[in-house]
């Protein structure tokens, strides 16, 4: 740090951990790293243009769904601020709208922990730097935004909703739904593969892409909306597939669900095909009743999330299929492996009637990005919306303007309430016990159980 005390500007930053000005906390490690790169000195009084350039971007703040105010534009305003004062709030209002564009108001270090998506890592300063650079500035920085349809489609329905053409122009419900989907949308990466499989929680539906085109569509059922069992939000890869899965039951369905009705019937675990370990875990044997079903998508994740099959399809005709432990059951995954595999469903089948546990690899990874999104573009390109089944939306939406949180919540990151500063999994106590985790491990829901599913 005493590299740059020897300018004022430098001695401002250098001047502790924390940087407050007319009552704002800044970012001074995005502050430091960008006067870093112009030796600690001024930047926006010898390049009025591109400061107004940017002022105007951040003022627009609003068509992201996002609160100018949340970046100074009130303050900036005031012609009584000190020169250096507004230097550094001008840097800190770019820095961090675009910031925000780039990955999000809530980046992943503030987000709950199954909330696990995020973009590529991006350096703040340099983007920064390079839109000074550039003939537009404002472009440059509105260019870190996603570019997808769903972005693009929330965007004009913010539009429409702010110029009363959206019925019902008052409605507080649907203005949420846009803004905080607009930033989940921030949250995935830039770069999506044009060969993809996406699991939209909230819509209970899973599309294939080839080629950037939904070619395969699907019902799936999926966590339940009990806090413990809902369905995270990540990326992985599907790298194999398991042909007649066993099923490792977790060991709180076992003590909590299936030991206690063998005291009534001793027959249970026979009749289900289940077995007892040698390290005194259950199992249940491979077969047409399999919780897992016979097919199951190997896809390594933190969550001990999968996509896999049941006996009991007569589920996927259910409205609400929010019944499982957070794992994702798949309708028609025979023909999703045969399109993963490359191969006809016959040769699917084939593996299956051997009734042995066989495995197979994809010819090629393909990513799965497993979301949960109440607003978005369908397959037909249209917006569609979903009910907050999981009740996600409520902290985003505060989250996105600070004038909608309680005085007592505006803290910074690490203060956050519902994070554990000794676990940091974002999630409150409740939420980070390992047996919330362990019973997403290849799990069946609690009604099912009994039957084998």
């Amino acid at each position: 740090m005493a590299a740059f005390a020897n300018t004022e500007l430098g001695k401002l930053l250098d001047s502790g951990p924390e940087l407050v000005i007319a009552g704002k906390r800044l970012n001074v490690g995005l502050l430091r790293r960008f006067y870093a790169r112009h030796g600690f000195e001024p930047v926006w009084t010898t390049r009025p243009a591109q400061a107004n350039s940017l002022m105007n971007a951040v003022l627009r703040a609003g068509e992201h769904g996002l609160a100018p105010q949340s970046f100074h534009a009130n303050l900036l305003r005031s012609p009584t601020l000190p020169p250096l004062h507004r230097e550094l709030l001008l840097s800190d209002a770019f820095l961090s709208y675009a910031d925000a564009l780039a990955r999000g108001v809530m980046p992943v270090e503030r987000r709950r922990d199954d909330e696990a998506l995020t973009p590529e890592p991006i350096d703040i300063a340099a983007a920064l730097d390079a839109a000074v650079a550039s003939p537009d500035p404002a472009a440059a920085i509105d260019a870190l935004a996603p570019t997808t349809s769903t972005y693009r489609l929330l965007r004009q329905a913010l539009q429409n909703f702010h110029t009363g053409i959206t019925a019902g122009k008052t409605s507080t419900t649907r203005l949420r739904e846009i803004e905080v989907n607009l930033e989940r949308e921030r949250w995935l990466p830039r770069w999506r593969p044009r060969d993809r499989v996406l699991v939209n929680i909230a819509d209970e539906r899973l599309v294939l892409y080839r080629d950037d085109q939904p070619v395969f569509s699907t019902r799936v059922i999926v966590g339940q909306d009990e806090l413990r069992n809902q369905s995270p939000e990540f990326q992985a890869k599907i790298g194999g597939i398991l042909f007649n899965p066993p099923w490792n039951i977790p060991q709180d369905i076992a003590t909590n669900e299936i030991m206690p009705k063998t005291l009534h019937d001793p027959d249970y675990l026979a009749r289900h095909n289940m077995v007892v370990l040698p390290d005194g875990g259950l199992q249940q044997l491979p077969g047409p009743n399999s919780g897992l079903g016979q097919l199951m998508l190997e896809m390594a994740n933190r969550f001990d999330v999968y996509l896999h099959d049941t006996p009991s399809k007569n589920l996927f005709s259910r409205e609400d299929r929010r019944i499982s432990h957070g794992c994702i059951r798949t309708e028609h995954l025979r023909e999703l492996a045969g399109l993963l595999m490359q191969q006809p469903i016959e040769a699917i089948d084939q593996a299956i009637e051997t009734g042995s546990t066989t495995r197979s690899d994809l010819p090629q990874p393909v990513p799965v990005f497993v979301i949960y999104e109440t607003a978005f573009a369908d397959t037909d390109g249209r917006l569609q919306f979903r009910p907050d089944v999981y009740g996600r939306d409520g902290e985003i939406w505060t989250q996105l303007n600070p004038e909608r949180q309680p005085v007592a919540e505006r803290e910074p990151p690490s203060q956050r309430a519902g994070a554990d500063p000794l676990t940091k999994t974002g999630f409150g106590t409740s939420r980070a016990v390992p047996a919330a985790k362990a019973e997403r491990r290849l799990s069946v829901p609690k009604r099912a159980a009994a039957a084998g599913d």
